[in-house]
């Protein structure tokens, strides 16, 4: 298992950098079960300046996008060591649900549990919440590979992760 209470150890597991590394730190990581990360959502974020000027609303795409880099955190600290030189790979979104805006000054709590892992595939219920609200909801799924395989998908993998 991996400490993940520091900032350079979230930079060890991602390869998502500034602007698009959407995870500030993680708070909870229960291996096998869950992750809560944390992501501080800022008016000085680019995609504000057109989404929308008068009236900021952080777009559901990156807030799926958090809750995805906080399960590629999950994968990476669950298994360090099958994971080096890995990428995780977002690969399916199911029952999207965005429930409420999320604007700057927010707070973003994700909250990523395992559902299920079948060898480089793994299925997260993930939330995210402002406050005690919840913003957003998703199932998702994602696959790990070498990181110079690149993230195609076989057909015997479509059939694994089902």
């Amino acid at each position: 298992m991996v400490n993940l209470d520091k900032p350079e150890h979230i930079l060890k597991i991602l390869p998502h950098r500034y602007p698009f590394l959407l995870v500030d730190r993680v708070v909870e990581f229960n291996p096998g079960r869950n992750l809560v990360a944390i992501k501080n959502v800022s008016f000085n974020e680019p995609h504000f300046q057109g989404h929308f000027p008068e009236n900021p609303v952080m777009p559901g795409v990156l807030i799926l996008e958090a809750m995805a880099q906080a399960g590629a955190l999950f994968a990476g600290a669950t298994d360090p060591e099958s994971m080096k030189g890995r990428l995780v790979y977002f690969m399916t979104i199911d029952r999207v649900r965005f429930r409420k805006p999320v604007i700057p000054g927010d707070q973003l709590r994700l909250v990523l549990t395992l559902a299920k892992r079948r060898r480089d595939i793994w299925r997260f219920v993930g939330e995210a919440y402002t406050g005690e609200d919840l913003a957003a909801e998703a199932l998702l799924m994602a696959m790990t590979r070498d990181a110079d395989a690149g993230g195609s998908l076989k057909a015997d993998d479509a059939q694994t992760g089902s």
